[in-house]
């Protein structure tokens, strides 16, 4: 059994993360908060896209900067990606609820505007965060939670390699209704795995010259396994 009387991280910080497809970059309002509004859909679309938010509807750009204000002082750390190729800002995700002292750290408060939406830019997002947390920051855990209902996030999360652990019942009250949430992580012994398979779908020569995979994430993490069984 590992001992763990000396173990310390330090909780995550601003940081700027640079992948082949996207940069995510520590979130600034005045660099970052008109394109990320335009992003997520402006009035029309960002209350549905954002739902699952623990937060009242944003009705201007203004609403989503005092909300993402508002949660700093807690530990979050909001990432602001930004496309490679045209520089625009493609979305957001959160280092969220950080507890360093046992080495534990949550993704949330993801949001992939149309840009980013079943592109490799998302599935990259997630390994330049989970690859700090553990390469860099040398975390234990790192959580994935969402509403019991939102099953575009826990297909999401099972398809990046977080593990299923449970629902919390009556976890919390959200707008104004209970949430049940599910919970998911990762490990850092699973970490060395994953991350091969995050690099292999992200390699050059898993896209076509569409620009469409060849092999889905889970089918090389299942290759993967295989060879090391």
């Amino acid at each position: 059994m590992r001992d763990l009387t000396n173990y310390k991280v330090s909780a995550p910080g601003p940081v700027t993360l640079t992948g082949r497809f996207v940069t995510l970059e520590p979130y600034d309002r005045d660099t970052h908060l008109a394109g990320l509004w335009e992003a997520l859909g402006g009035a029309g679309a960002i209350n549905e896209l954002l739902k699952y938010f623990p937060s009242e509807d944003y009705h201007q750009p203004e609403d989503l900067d005092r909300w993402l204000q508002s949660v700093r002082p807690s530990g979050y750390v909001t990432l602001i990606a930004r496309e490679n190729a045209s520089g625009k800002i493609v979305g957001m995700a959160s280092y969220m609820r950080p507890d360093p002292k046992n080495g534990v750290v949550e993704v949330g408060s993801v949001a992939h505007g149309a840009a980013m939406k079943r592109s490799p830019m998302a599935t990259e997002l997630h390994y330049l965060m989970a690859r700090h947390v553990f390469d860099d920051l040398g975390y234990r855990r790192y959580e994935w939670k969402c509403h019991n209902e939102n099953e575009a996030s826990k297909t999401t999360a099972r398809r990046y390699g977080f593990t299923f652990e449970g629902v919390f019942r009556q976890h919390v009250i959200s707008r104004g209704r209970n949430r049940d949430t599910a919970w998911f992580s990762m490990i850092d012994s699973e970490w060395p795995l994953l991350k091969a398979a995050f690099e292999a779908w992200l390699a050059p020569e898993n896209f076509d010259g569409e620009g469409r995979q060849k092999r889905r994430l889970e089918e090389i993490r299942a290759e993967i396994t295989k060879e090391m069984a």
